[in-house]
This record gives structure tokens, C-alpha cells and sequence, in this order.
């Protein structure tokens, strides 16, 4: 199809929440699922259709609204599941501001609880949603604790539990809301702000993104298009639904009126296979899965047993799209796993490298096309990669690269800052309008139009039809006095290659450090808990095979190797490597270190150190200062403030 709407009599509508209603008084869809949630085990699914749906977020809106005014902010801190999606649709039709963010475990120990107190500090929610338990842990936390900041910020927010917003089981009168005549919208408008998403904090703290409705249902339509997604389609997702993919997954499925299937991210790491299996079970059309995902599924995925004993059938035969998020995407990887599953009928036409950032809503684009007629081994690849977008598909998103120092486009097949100018573009970070006037306003030199958003990847684009490959992060990539530049995550790649059997797979963090005048770049590492009771002969051997496999194959002299133990190295919720704050853990002694070798300039080792460092003691309000120091130096933290969202721009 080459149309944007599917049925020229049902036209788009401004706004994602729209689009309910009027699937729900069509005969076809009314006892359609939506969503179904799948949990491992002899647990039967559960499904809310699209009229129970509709239902739901028509009765959650007016409970908020018996409290709350339009545009107030609402903290959603409900675990993933039906309710979490009921929930953030309730809050498009009240008109308020969703936040939703994983919920921390109540006992706030191990540091978990700087993101929620940063949260609460910026977006100054007027209530919080969370099940009633998890709100009885909270106010005797509350009591007990000697974190007084942590225990204001809870003692003062309104907490409401999701077991009080009945959704589809409450029994109310709807005699006044006819939808299928007459029907007066008051929820989000295409201009208002509807959500609060917050970055994964790759590079940097989280940042608050100000999505509005408008922006948010542009970018669902150009996925839909992208991937011609339909009514027919089923997706499965284990994506964590509170921002980015998994967020955007939920919109989208309701733009197309197709069915999406969900379980937890915690399902899927315990038991990969499980993923498998709901593609085989409900003959999913389309799954999105990030890259450091196929790895682990063929480690562990594919040949297990369910927790009852029994092995389900794998079959991927329904798939049309496999989308890899999540770049730099690398070629082997993939083609890996198309190898190990073409014999359970996966498709490898399916497979759609793609790619996206919250400051875009989370789609930009894929280098998957509908009309391709090649092979998937046919995609051209650069440096080891596989492109994620192809440029000049729809006139509606422009993508450039850019040199970012001097702001002029690129030549083809020369790297720079990929830029994005797009109706899907988000308005700003709430608080930071200086950060917001520098990436949502950027401009090309001496060259009047659009403005851009600065994206701090990396990219490139080759070839006759302009794909676009993502090679890195700009803050991240090192830089050497010879002109000679390089991505850490070669540098990572080949340390878990050095001995794949005693180092984990996607735990490896590189970067550059400075001693007085001396920079070297360090690489740490996570061993295998097997590992920790190495004898130091070994662990030497290990340092020393790291830096000979970086030297022999990228000519670089790694000048320190630090190997920790499990959990130590810092990751998002979508397991993408956090190198600033890894630096950052490290520099502060904030690891369990077993093992440390310096070497100097010519692969002497310099010094070896042998040690388990436990962090363990320290008071909660220490940790408190260390969060806040760690906001400043990095120029992003965020003071309390009593203005308006669009003030603060």
C-alpha cells in the first residue's frame, strides 16, 4: 500500500486517543483484543479489547478529573501489564501529563530510588499511581527512613491505587457519552503536551522529553506506513512499556486496530524462549527486539523447556517484520541469528534494522522496505555494521549529517552528527531551556529553514539508495592525538571476543582517562561469577589477552584493564552500556574490582592491583550527595521550579 490511511473512509486523526472510539463502535472490533498480556507458566492470557479499552479510558478519566485539572502531571508507577496500558490511556483522555517510569523497589535500597527522586523533583506530579501494596511498603518506608529528602518527596505526593480506577470492571453509567454519535473529545489536543518520556541515559542523566499529542500520533502514523502495519497485524513485544519502543508500541498498535502481545522485560531475561514461543503461538506478524537480545536468545533461548516441563514448538513462518533497535546493529550477529532460525521459518525479507530517540517521539526510520525485492545478505554493510534507516523515503522526516562542529552537511560516506527535522520532533526538556534551545534548534550554517534536532549519534550514509548506518555516539567516541578516531563498542566487541567463555557478553565498558597528563584508554569488564574464583595467574593472562586482542586487531594500546564482578558495569533499562557513568563508578572506587592492570605506552604492565572493593556502609543521604554531584558535573541537574511546562522550555 502506498497510502497512509488503510480505509479512505476512515480518515486520521489528530491524536492517538482519537482512534479508539472509533474502533470500538465498529462491529469487527469491538471484541477484538488490543492487547493480550502473556505470563510464563500455566497461567491463562489475559486480553482488553478494544470497546473494554475505550470503556477503560473513558471511566480512568473521569476519576482523575474528579481531582485533577487538564495538563496537571500524573507519575504512573504501575508494573507492566494491562492495567499499566489502561492507565496511560485514561490519562490521554483526562487531557493530563503522563510519567511513567519503572517502579522502584519500595525498600529504596542499592541506590534505586535516584531516578524517582529525580522525577519527582522536575515534573512535580500532582498524584502517583501504584498498587495498593506497593504504597503500603511507601508509607512505612516513609516512617522509618532517615532519608529526608527521598521521604519528603513521598510524603507529599498524592497517592491514588490503581485497584481505585476500576477501568473496564467499573460499574458506571454511560448514558451521557454516546460514541457513536455525538461524542465530545475533551482529552489531549495536537498541541498540548500528553507525555513526560524520559531518555535511557546512554550517554548522560535521563532527560525529561515533553512529547505532544500531536508529535506523538505523527510518529506512530510513519511507523505504521514504514512497516505497513494494518488491522491484520499482531505484535509481540517484551520491551519495557514505560518510554521509547515499548511505549511507542502501545500507540502504534492502536493507530493500525491491531493486536499486540506483551509480557514483562523480567519474563523474557529469565527465560528467553518464552519470546519464541508467543511469536509461535499467536502467529505474530512483527516483533521489536533490541540487538543485544539475539545473542542471548541463542545462548539460552531457543532450546528450553517451559516452567511446566513441556517444550513448545518454535515456528516463525507468520513473521513479516523482526525489528532490530538498539544500533550500532552489527551484521554478524544478525545473520547468526537468521542462520540458527530459518529452519523454524523465519524469513530472512523480515528482518528491520531501525532506528529512533526519545527527542523524535522513539520511530525515525528503517532500512526495511515493503517493496524490497533483495536478500537480506544483500544489504550493504560499513564497518561490520548493518544500515538502521534509508534517507529520502518520506519527505515528511528529513534526515541529515551534519559536521557538528562547524554545522554544514557532510558528502556521502563521511561521518558526522545525524540531525532530524520532522513533525514527530518533541518540544524540549522540561527545565533545561538552554539544553532545549541547543538540540531542538539546531541550524545549518549561512542556510535559512527548518530547524533540527541534534540526535549526539553518529552516523553515516553510503550507497545509491543512501542508507544510513549509526556508528556510535559523538560524546562517546575516542579520540587520539593523531587524528586517528574510534567507537568504544569495537573496542568492547573484541574484549568479550578475547575469551567469550570467562567475560560477559554485552558488560563491557571502554573509555578514555586522563592521570595528570597521561591519557589512556580502560576497559572494564564483568567476569562470569565462575570466573571471581580465578587464581591471579589466570586473571593476569586475561588483562593481558584483553589488551594484545585490541592491539592486534585496531592498533590501539589499551593502558588499563579492570575486571569487576557481576552487575558492576551501569546499563539502561533497555541494556544499552552507560560508559559516562561506568567512568564515573569507577574514577569514585564505586566497583567491585577483581582484578587491575595498568599498562604504559609500549604493553608493559605498570602496575597490577588484586582486590575486592565492596561498596557497602555508607548513608543514604551520602548517596543522595553523590547522585546530585554527579547531575552537576554532567550540567544536568534540574532545581525544583514553580513554573509551567511551556515556561520552562
Amino acid at each position: 500500500m502506498n497510502y497512509e490511511n488503510y480505509d479512505p473512509f476512515f480518515p486520521d486523526q489528530p491524536v492517538v486517543d482519537l482512534y479508539l472510539p472509533i474502533w470500538a463502535k465498529l462491529p469487527g472490533f469491538k471484541s477484538k483484543p488490543a492487547f493480550i498480556w502473556a505470563e510464563d507458566g500455566p497461567i491463562q492470557p489475559s486480553s482488553l479489547t478494544y470497546e473494554e479499552l475505550n470503556i477503560s479510558a473513558q471511566c480512568i478519566s473521569s476519576e482523575l478529573l474528579l481531582s485533577l485539572r487538564r495538563n496537571d502531571v500524573v507519575l504512573v508507577l504501575c508494573s507492566p501489564g494491562l492495567k499499566f496500558v489502561e492507565i496511560i490511556f485514561g490519562c490521554l483522555r483526562a487531557g493530563v501529563l503522563a510519567v511513567p517510569i519503572s517502579p522502584p523497589h519500595p525498600s529504596f535500597s542499592n541506590e534505586n530510588y535516584h531516578h524517582l527522586l529525580r522525577v519527582v523533583s522536575q515534573t512535580r506530579p500532582k498524584i502517583a499511581i501504584a498498587l495498593r501494596d506497593y504504597i503500603k511498603h511507601v508509607e512505612k518506608y516513609v516512617v522509618k527512613s532517615t532519608n529526608k529528602k527521598l521521604s519528603e518527596a513521598l510524603r507529599n505526593l498524592r497517592w491514588i491505587p490503581t485497584e481505585d480506577l476500576k477501568g473496564k470492571k467499573m460499574k458506571m453509567q454511560l448514558e451521557n457519552v454516546n460514541f457513536d454519535s455525538g461524542f465530545e473529545y475533551n482529552g489531549c489536543n495536537v498541541d498540548d503536551v500528553c507525555l513526560i518520556q524520559y531518555t535511557s541515559g546512554t550517554t548522560a542523566i535521563p532527560k525529561p522529553v515533553l512529547v505532544t499529542a500531536g508529535s506523538a500520533a505523527h510518529n506512530v502514523r510513519v511507523a505504521r506506513k514504514a512497516y505497513d502495519f494494518n488491522p491484520n497485524t499482531v505484535v509481540v513485544s517484551w520491551l519495557p512499556q514505560y518510554h521509547d519502543c515499548g511505549l511507542m508500541f502501545l500507540l502504534l498498535t492502536i493507530v493500525s486496530g491491531a493486536t499486540c502481545v506483551l509480557t514483562s522485560p523480567n519474563t523474557f531475561v529469565n527465560r528467553p524462549r518464552i519470546w519464541l514461543e508467543l511469536i509461535s503461538e499467536f502467529k505474530a506478524t512483527c516483533t521489536p527486539v533490541p540487538s543485544f537480545a539475539l545473542p542471548l536468545v541463542l545462548k539460552r533461548g531457543y532450546a528450553g523447556a517451559t516452567v511446566t516441563g513441556n517444550v513448545n514448538p518454535i515456528s516463525m513462518l507468520s513473521l513479516k517484520n523482526l525489528i532490530i533497535v538498539n544500533e550500532p546493529i552489527y551484521e554478524s550477529s544478525v545473520e547468526e541469528f537468521v542462520e540458527v532460525f530459518k529452519p523454524f521459518g523465519l524469513n530472512p525479507l523480515a528482518i528491520s534494522p531501525s532506528y529512533g530517540l526519545a527527542e523524535n517521539g522513539t520511530f525515525v526510520s528503517t532500512s526495511w522496505s515493503s517493496s524490497n525485492s533483495d536478500k537480506f545478505r544483500t544489504l550493504p554493510t560499513y564497518k561490520k555494521l548493518l544500515p538502521s534507516a534509508r534517507l529520502d523515503e518520506d519527505v515528511d522526516i528529513e534526515i541529515l549529517v551534519v559536521n557538528e562542529e562547524i554545522n554544514e552537511i557532510v558528502e556521502d560516506g563521511v561521518e558526522g552528527e545525524i540531525w532530524i527535522s520532522s513533525p514527530s520532533n518533541a518540544i524540549g526538556y522540561l527545565g533545561h531551556p538552554s539544553l532545549t534551545q541547543q538540540v531542538f534548534n539546531a541550524r545549518l550554517k549561512n542556510r535559512a529553514g527548518n530547524c533540527y534536532v541534534r540526535t549526539g549519534d553518529r552516523g553515516v550514509v553510503k550507497g545509491e539508495d543512501r542508507f544510513l548506518y549509526v556508528t556510535g555516539r559523538c560524546s562517546d567516541i575516542i579520540k587520539f592525538p593523531n587524528g586517528q578516531e574510534i567507537h568504544p563498542h569495537y573496542l568492547e566487541t573484541l574484549t568479550y571476543k578475547s575469551c567469550p567463555n570467562f567475560l560477559r557478553g554485552g558488560c563491557v565498558a571502554v573509555f578514555k582517562m586522563c592521570e595528570s597528563k597521561y591519557r589512556f584508554v580502560a576497559v572494564v569488564a564483568e567476569v562470569q561469577s565462575k570466573g571471581e574464583r580465578e587464581s591471579d595467574v589466570f586473571l593476569k593472562q586475561i588483562c593481558e589477552g584483553i589488551r594484545n586482542a585490541i592491539m592486534k586487531e585496531e592498533g590501539v594500546g589499551i593502558g588499563l584493564v579492570v575486571l569487576v564482578k557481576v552487575g558492576s558495569v551501569p546499563k539502561t533499562t533497555s541494556g544499552k552500556i552507560q560508559r559516562w557513568l561506568a567512568k564515573y563508578k569507577f574514577v569514585k572506587s564505586q566497583m567491585n574490582i577483581i582484578m587491575q592492570m595498568k599498562f604504559d605506552n609500549n604493553g608493559n604492565v605498570q602496575s597490577t592491583v588484586q582486590k575486592v572493593m565492596q561498596i557497602s556502609g555508607k548513608k543514604e543521604t551520602e548517596k543522595v550527595k553523590k547522585v546530585l554531584v554527579v547531575e552537576e558535573e554532567e550540567g544536568m541537574f534540574f532545581a525544583p521550579t514553580n513554573r509551567t511546562l511551556k515556561s520552562s522550555l
